[in-house]
């Protein structure tokens, strides 16, 4: 079994099976999804814009890795994933899987940044090696098996209509934490956040996510506005380019402060935590450029006890599930915001992985991910093959 340790490395605890893992060929689909219209700070999403891979070795074995781009975070599209893609594809051929680090500093020597698709081809490397150990990942990584939480998100809409929406999360899914898309002009939020606290009452937990829409004017406005709301925490209420005034804001405010777009590395996670910027800090694959880094993100924060939420994009129950198996190896995430499929979704093409029991998540016990995408809805999307 391999297990994770506080140095930031996969090592073996047993005594390591010697082979060569060799790619013979990578799979490259265009994944998307239609979705009912989904609205934050910084646009509206009518399609989940994703990319699946499935990396094939000289062993029968297959790993499988998904990315969901979110062009105005993480500055990457579907049109650049697709074509990343066959570049990272071309490069790996003939490699040897099972050295993980390798093949990714091979991507990072080839092209900076592109985190996004980065960690597709990160989370089929670890699907592979988790397979060759026949274990889940999570117990690959050193985890252990539990059923996290999630919250589910609520979009910028009017104030009535999202405490509807609020109120019909909470009655019919049994929802114990929403979390409410704000970012938009401060003295409308605060309406938005008043009426879904009176349409849910005190027994629910609300937590806030800005996205980078207010200055540092309208965040104080805000949140001292909101401060008697029983708020869990703000996730980036400033801009990253304005992360020196979030000491400030966080002085102020009595509601905890989140970075999320703000960190999109562990060295991001180092500086912000030396400002004394945030409380806690919120981690995605997407940003992080896959597993590997997240998991040195999540041994920074716990090191400077900064507890982290693990969040996503629009990604299917495919990468979803990859994300259930890092949370169970990971004691620093507190907070769980693993809606990302529920997020109006109209198809779900995505064979065994997590299933959802109201907003618990349990995890089947298959090697690797334990996920697929069925082949005949693969049938219809753009493809390539290197």
């Amino acid at each position: 079994m391999f297990c994770h340790n506080s140095k930031n490395k996969i090592f073996d605890c047993k005594k390591p099976q010697v082979f060569r893992m060799t790619i013979t060929s990578i799979s490259i689909y265009r994944l998307s999804i239609p979705m009912v219209p989904f609205t934050i700070a910084t646009g509206t999403m009518n399609f989940a814009q994703n990319l699946f891979i499935r990396i094939h070795t000289n062993l029968g074995l297959t790993g499988v890795g998904e990315c969901s781009a979110f062009p105005m975070i993480a500055g990457e599209t579907q049109d650049t994933c697709f074509v990343l893609a066959k570049d990272f594809a071309g490069l790996w051929k003939g490699k040897d899987a099972s050295e993980i680090e390798d093949r990714l500093q091979e991507l990072d020597w080839f092209i900076a940044g592109n985190h996004t698709v980065k960690s597709a081809f990160d989370m089929a490397l670890l699907d592979l090696a988790a397979k060759a150990k026949e274990v889940p990942l999570y117990e690959y990584l050193g985890g252990h098996y539990f059923e996290p939480e999630s919250d589910i998100t609520i979009g910028i809409d009017t104030a009535e209509k999202m405490a509807h929406r609020a109120k019909e999360l909470v009655n019919h899914r049994q929802v114990k934490y929403l979390k409410i898309k704000l970012g938009k002009k401060p003295e409308d939020d605060i309406k938005r956040l008043f009426s879904i606290k009176e349409a849910v009452g005190s027994g629910i937990k609300l937590r806030i996510d800005a996205n980078q829409g207010w200055d540092y004017e309208g965040a104080v406005m805000a949140l001292t506005a909101m401060e008697d709301l029983d708020i869990e925490f703000c996730e980036q209420p400033l801009h990253k380019r304005f992360d020196e005034k979030m000491p400030a804001l966080r002085r102020i405010s009595k509601v905890p402060l989140m970075a999320d777009e703000s960190v999109f590395d562990h060295y991001d996670a180092e500086k912000l935590i030396r400002l004394k910027a945030c409380d806690y800090i919120n981690i995605k694959l997407s940003k992080a450029g896959g597993i590997m880094e997240a998991l040195k993100i999540h041994d920074v924060c716990a090191h400077a006890e900064i507890p982290n939420m693990l969040g996503g994009m629009l990604e299917s129950r495919l990468a979803l599930s990859a994300k259930v198996h890092l949370a169970l190896a990971c004691p620093n995430i507190h907070f769980y915001d693993l809606d990302t499929c529920l997020l109006g979704h109209k198809e779900d093409p995505v064979i065994n992985g997590v299933v959802f029991e109201n907003m618990k998540l349990k995890t089947p016990k298959i090697p690797g991910i334990g996920a697929d995408i069925d082949d005949a809805w693969l049938e219809k999307c753009e493809k390539v093959h290197v």
